[in-house]
């Protein structure tokens, strides 16, 4: 009877242990957030960097992840302003135009017709060429990029089929707020505006724009092509999706947990680049299987790669930075 009695004790104690360890806040809990669902490769890429963070830390402190998905604390240029002051969020995938307000050198990431192909863009972003635009954003923003995402090719949107040159003369078309993107499209003949990436769908549904651009997974989550249903595909731009992290976070952490969260940041935007190149084109075909879009090949492309050219460069060397330009060219 006694022992009985004795067991069940310590299996009540023991069970008291584990509601309070279960209650007890972890030592260092990070806030993520995404515009989109869990499917989506950029919130796939974060939750790597989750787990990856978990796996090579080694520390004796406890960590805990909260993801907010679905644009439950805004939009990316949120994110990124959220970051930059040290609140609400500390990590995200963000387009480098949003941090062009802070850093005008982060707009010189992704601007299209940059990279010649996947070789070309992967061999840059395996490399160091773009460290001085890290620098520059961290230094100006306070705000990390310690990975890589990214790797849809992005096409038109539009809502009557293109082809040519002439077709895309004067089209209006939604462009991201970075300078470099409203030149470049100007230089292809078109009529940029930007507007909020929310605002797209109703824009082209009420005729305020004519056309968008985005990669199949922008496509395919915020059902551009209901609006939209012609791809042109202009494959005008390879995307880069930094993995950012406050800085302002960062700094009151261990150093072994800074060097877990910077090794698994560049694990996991590896693990994005790959996840979101493979399934770009498969996304696009199974949307036009289903009969939600039409893709329209585009003739005129070399046209795009040729006009878009010198403004690119151009761009670099009004930023002063010509010898990154020159790194990006040259690496492979």
């Amino acid at each position: 009877m006694m022992r009985k009695l004795l067991r069940a004790v310590v299996v009540a104690f023991l069970a008291s242990v584990m509601l309070v360890s279960a209650g007890q806040a972890a030592d260092f809990t990070f806030h993520g957030a995404s515009q989109f669902d869990e499917d989506h490769a950029f919130t796939r890429l974060m939750r790597k960097f989750e787990e990856l963070v978990q796996l090579y830390y080694t520390g004796d402190k406890s960590i805990e992840f909260v993801m907010h998905p679905n644009s439950e604390l805004g939009l990316e240029k949120d994110y990124f302003a959220y970051m930059n002051q040290g609140i609400s969020v500390d990590y995200a995938v963000v387009a480098p135009s949003h941090m062009s307000t802070f850093s005008k050198l982060a707009s010189l990431l992704d601007p299209p017709m940059l990279y010649r192909d996947h070789i070309h863009w992967s061999a840059v972003l395996g490399g160091d060429a773009l460290k001085p635009i890290e620098d520059d954003i961290l230094k100006r923003a306070d705000v990390r990029l310690i990975g890589y995402g990214g790797g849809g090719t992005r096409q038109l949107i539009v809502n009557k089929p293109v082809q040519t040159m002439e077709d895309v003369k004067d089209l209006p078309i939604r462009v991201m707020g970075a300078p470099i993107q409203t030149k470049v499209f100007s230089a292809f003949g078109m009529a940029p505006t930007v507007i909020a990436y929310a605002e797209v769908y109703n824009a082209i549904q009420t005729g305020v724009i004519d056309a968008a651009e985005n990669e199949a997974a922008g496509i395919q989550q915020m059902k551009f092509y209901e609006v939209g249903p012609n791809i042109a595909m202009t494959a005008h731009s390879i995307t880069v999706r930094p993995l950012c992290f406050s800085n302002k976070t960062f700094s009151k952490l261990p150093e072994d947990l800074q060097a877990a969260i910077l090794q698994a940041g560049k694990d996991a935007g590896t693990y994005g680049r790959i996840l979101e190149a493979s399934e770009d084109r498969m996304k696009m075909q199974q949307m036009e299987s289903e009969g939600k879009l039409k893709t329209v090949f585009f003739k005129d492309r070399d046209q795009l790669v040729e006009a878009a050219g010198p403004v690119i460069k151009a761009y670099f060397e009004e930023q002063g930075a010509g010898d990154i330009y020159m790194g990006i060219m040259s690496a492979m």
